[in-house]
Formats: C-alpha cells, structure tokens, sequence
C-alpha cells in the first residue's frame, strides 16, 4: 500500500474514498464502498427548486421539517430539533449540558467521546453490562450500536432513561440505525434527562445531506437553536427531508428490502470464509484471522470495507445494492 496513513484513516471511520483511490491506484473504478452502513439505493424524491437554493431558508420551512420528522418518531414537535447531521448535536452537546464527567458504552465509534474529552470532560469508556450502574452526569449509548449492532431493548432504554432523571442525570441515545430496529427506539419518551439522537443520511441513502435531529426536553431545544442560530441546515435538507419522513410506504418497503439484502450477504459472507458476529441491516459486522489481508484484497478490487484498529480481526461489510452483489462476490472469489 502506497500510503501508510491510509489504514490509519480507515480505522477511525468509514469513507475516504479519494484518500483509498491514491492509495490503490490501479484499483478499477468506480470504487464501491462498503465501509459506511449508507443505504445504497437511497429516497428519490424532488430537492431544493433553484429558487430556494437562491435565497436564505424560510424559518417557516424549518417548522415544517421539525414538524414532519417529529410525526416519524413520534415525538412532539417541540421536543425536535433539525441539525446538520447527528454529528452536529454530538459537537455541541458538551456546550449543553454542564457535567464533569462522561460514560460512553463502548466499544462504539469515537466521536462521541471525541467531542466530550475536547471539551476539558472526563470521559471513559465502559463495558454495556455496566450501564445500568453508572453514576457519570452523563451516559451515552448508540442504540444499534455502530460497528457491531449490538441492540438495547426499549423497555430497558426506558428504565434506565426514568431512573436517570429522577437522579438529575443525563442520557444520550444515539439511534442513528435505528430505523434498522424501529420497535426498540425511544424517540416518543419524554424523559427530562432523555436526550435521543437520530439521523437522516443513513436509512435514507442521503448522508451528503447532513440532516439530522436532537430530541430532548423544549427547554434544551430552544437553547440548541439558540446556540444554531437561524439557519441551521440548508434548502436541500429542507425539501429532502420533508418529502423522505411523509413517504411512509417507501419507509416501510425499504425496511422490509434492506433485511432481505442483509441475509444475502451474510450469505455471500459466510461462504468466504467469514464469520458474522453482529450488525444491522445497513452493515454486517465479521471476524476472520484474516482481515488485513481481506481489506487490502478488497481494495486492489475496488472495493472499501472497514477495519478495526481496537478489534484487529474484524472487517465490517455495508450492505450492498442489488446490482452491486457481483462485483463483492467476485472479488470474494478470487482471495488466495
């Protein structure tokens, strides 16, 4: 491999397919990339007209999305905020919510305890089987959890949110994948210390969108839009998403598709070789003694998967499109 940063890139998250084209560069395109759990064949629906991209968005379009996603989760809409990607409310939450100290379930992806260590908090990983116990200001848990699927039920969620708040402390659910596992979301509950995370771009195929949502208590809403400022995200979040969260049907269909797409590659998977240790039906979570020989394999064919720095024997697979399925099992196939 050409460059030795490459691999470093690779494990903190998915993406980077400009930095993995340099870095295989007779690798065929187009490149596939499998690395991310981005929905493939993503929502089709109108984006911005010309005329909204030419003038700042109207704040009565914001209420309108706000409005929209909250009916989705079921949640009030006062209790709703837009953001640009769940990525957003991570960074700021730290300017939210004055805690000294931070417990993340892990091992999860890392900006969470990222944004919380640059804030000056202290922050620690714990095991899942230490959740219910913890005593940090703040817990935050990704529910499926992102790399290995791993899943917290709902009435559990539910316990921990109601026993949090009545002790003043926090809880942070990510429910990025969550459309992968809809009954176990918490997104309705209306906990004072519940704050729920969820994001637009994955399920829906759209994550160059950044579009997310912050669901918590109204006081804390108006003091994140508030830290935002009036327009926090653009004309195209506005209008896609809008359209993505009223499409009911194509929710359900695409839910339905997306479990089907799952077991075929766990097929496909498991006939290589590999052994499915967890996920979701976005993304496939697999062990092999060989996984660095397998990224590297993948990537000569085009082809970007995760690996782990933290679990060195595990590569993570997206689920593929339809019309992508021969190019991975080809490229499977050809592994000596």
């Amino acid at each position: 491999m050409k460059d030795a940063g490459f691999l470093t890139t690779a494990t903190r998250h998915g993406g980077g397919l400009m930095t993995a084209a340099a870095a295989f560069p007779d690798a065929p395109l187009p490149w596939l990339d499998l690395s991310t759990g981005i929905n493939p064949e993503p929502w089709r629906g109108p984006r911005a007209t010309d005329e909204a991209l030419n003038r700042l968005p109207d704040p009565a379009a914001l209420i309108q999305l706000e409005a929209v996603a909250a009916a989705a989760f079921g949640a009030a809409p006062e209790r709703t905020a837009a953001v640009a990607g769940a990525e957003a409310a991570i960074r700021l939450l730290p300017l939210l919510l004055g805690v000294r100290a931070v417990e993340v379930v892990g091992p999860t992806y890392g900006a969470h305890a990222e944004a919380w260590r640059a804030a000056g908090v202290a922050t620690r990983l714990i095991a899942p089987d230490q959740a219910a116990a913890s005593q940090a200001g703040v817990l935050v848990i990704v529910n499926p959890n992102n790399p290995d699927g791993r899943l917290i039920g709902r009435a559990d969620l539910a316990a921990m949110a109601r026993a949090r708040s009545k002790a003043g402390r926090w809880l942070i659910v990510d429910e990025s994948f969550i459309e992968c596992a809809p009954d176990d979301s918490v997104s309705d509950l209306a906990e004072p210390g519940l704050i729920v995370l969820r994001s637009f771009g994955k399920f829906y195929g759209l994550a160059g969108v950044r579009l997310g949502f912050m669901l918590a208590a109204p006081e804390l809403i108006r003091r994140l839009r508030a830290l935002q400022g009036d327009w926090p995200v653009g004309a195209d979040a506005l209008a896609l998403g809008c359209g993505a969260y009223a499409d009911v049907a194509w929710r359900r269909n695409t839910q339905a598709a997306l479990i089907q797409r799952a077991e075929r590659l766990d097929t496909v998977l498991t006939q290589a070789g590999f052994e499915i240790i967890g996920g979701t039906s976005l993304f496939r979570m697999t062990r092999t003694p060989l996984a660095d020989p397998w990224f590297r394999h993948l990537c000569r064919a085009g082809i970007l998967t995760r690996p782990f720095d933290h679990t060195p024997d595990a590569l993570r697979f997206g689920v593929p499109g339809e019309r992508d399925f021969p190019r991975l099992q080809a490229a499977l196939e050809t592994f000596a």
